[in-house]
């Protein structure tokens, strides 16, 4: 036999309007032969009480059927089955509940934080953190803070120079091939870049890679990148950050970023304030793009064009996709050597901003830079990205490199020094300009 009975819980609980379909046991449809239950709303009330015990021999718990769930009405949160037996005359209320299992807890992990996961993702990392420990290394990965000791044999007045910086909109392109490799050594490049220009060696690197759910594979080749890259500079990957961040970012995609801590000699800390008019400036040839421009590039390729990744471009003999990822070269081996030579008086990275932003930023006041166009060649990506969009050029030179990555400022008593370091190396140079008087800016002619 099959009921049906309608309640309005009482107070504390919440005033919504619920029914429970039911399945009586024996024991009832006995007890219901020699007793009229009272009305459905006195029985309700009575029922809500949950606190009253019920005499389970003299009535045995109901057997609910699936379907005989408490229907939850409204904003009611209230998980519960309710059975209500009869009340007898002398008003003793039997009372039969039986309560859902409770739903289990809300986890890290339900919020989108894996922290398993996560921690897979870090022992692979570790491990090639470690390839490119040193004896300068104090710590394992993993700490709260990175430990790293200077040779005090090795420096006398040692100045620590340091860097921070990204990979910005070049990652779009990596995310649409699915090559994250890349990347993490176009990010310790580009900083061991930035301090090189100071003088300094590098000692030591740490990233930053943020993302919406974390892949371990992502993450292990970008890593992997930025391994590599440390060991090819000769500095240490001692830690980092990888942070999940659900809803932040975009599926499939991550930010990254980099922090680099080098070292120079007080005495031989290179600022450009030896920089003078009669100086030569000369510029080493750059892969690509290496870091910088690729919100421009970006919408002209694709947007413009509507070249795919994989699309082939014939005035580049390379795919889109392939040319675009070209990677940011580190000109450390050669800086070293022009360093320890003595033979330059500035050095700028060329980088946001191309020639016209960042050489200015080496002169000292008195001084600019006059810079022949025509005297190296522009790479092709660069003259594809002309036509595309009809760039002039005052926007293509504080835009993109144009094809050069470094830019050295050489007194002229040392212009065949520098010639000789280059060659020995196999590293072209190009004559770009000369530094004359002015306020710290580029002239081109």
């Amino acid at each position: 036999m099959v009921g049906e009975t309608g309640f309005e819980p009482a107070t504390p609980w919440s005033r919504t309007r619920c029914s429970t379909r039911l399945s009586h046991s024996p024991t009832l449809q006995k007890n219901r032969r020699n007793h009229r239950a009272p009305a459905a709303s006195s029985t309700a009330r009575r029922a809500a009480q949950f606190s009253l015990h019920y005499n389970k021999a003299q009535f045995p718990p109901f057997r609910l059927e699936p379907r005989a769930r408490a229907k939850i009405c409204g904003d009611a949160k209230i998980h519960v089955s309710v059975v209500v037996a009869r009340v007898s005359h002398s008003d003793r209320a039997w009372i039969l509940a039986e309560q859902d299992t409770e739903k289990p807890g809300i986890t890290y992990a339900d919020a989108g934080v894996d922290i398993e996961r996560a921690n897979r993702a870090k022992k692979r990392i570790k491990y090639l953190a470690h390839k490119t420990f040193n004896r300068g290394v104090l710590s394992e990965i993993g700490g709260f803070g990175a430990l790293f000791s200077l040779d005090p044999k090795k420096y006398r007045d040692p100045v620590l120079v340091s860097s921070v910086d990204g990979v910005g909109t070049k990652l779009k392109v990596a995310f649409q091939m699915n090559l994250h490799e890349t990347v993490g050594g176009d990010l310790v490049n580009h900083c061991v870049n930035d301090i090189a220009v100071h003088g300094a060696a590098p000692l030591f690197f740490m990233d930053y890679l943020a993302t919406g759910r974390l892949e371990p594979e992502v993450a292990e080749a970008v890593v992997s990148g930025i391994a590599d890259a440390c060991k090819q500079n000769g500095c240490a990957l001692i830690g980092g950050e990888t942070a999940e961040m659900p809803g932040f970012y975009a599926e499939g995609e991550y930010d990254l970023a980099g922090f680099i801590v080098g070292v120079v000699e007080r005495e031989r800390v290179i600022t450009g304030k030896a920089v003078q008019p009669g100086d030569v400036v000369v510029g080493l040839p750059s892969l690509g793009l290496h870091t910088n421009g690729y919100s421009l590039a970006r919408k002209l390729f694709f947007d413009v064009a509507r070249y795919s990744p994989e699309s082939y471009v014939n005035e580049l003999k390379n795919k889109a996709g392939a040319e675009l990822l070209k990677p940011h070269k580190s000109y450390w081996p050669v800086l070293r050597r022009l360093i320890d030579a003595d033979a330059v008086s500035a050095m700028a990275h060329i980088t946001g901003g191309g020639i016209t932003e960042n050489l200015p930023r080496v002169l000292p006041k008195g001084t600019a830079a006059n810079v022949e166009k025509g005297t190296w060649p522009v790479l092709p990506v660069f003259e594809h990205l002309r036509a595309l969009g009809n760039v002039s050029d005052e926007e293509m030179y504080r835009t993109f490199n144009m094809g050069i990555g470094m830019v050295l400022v050489v007194p002229l008593t040392k212009f065949k020094k520098v010639q000789s370091i280059l060659e020995r190396l196999g590293e072209k140079g190009y004559t770009v300009g000369r530094i004359v008087k002015g306020e710290r800016k580029v002239i081109y002619s």
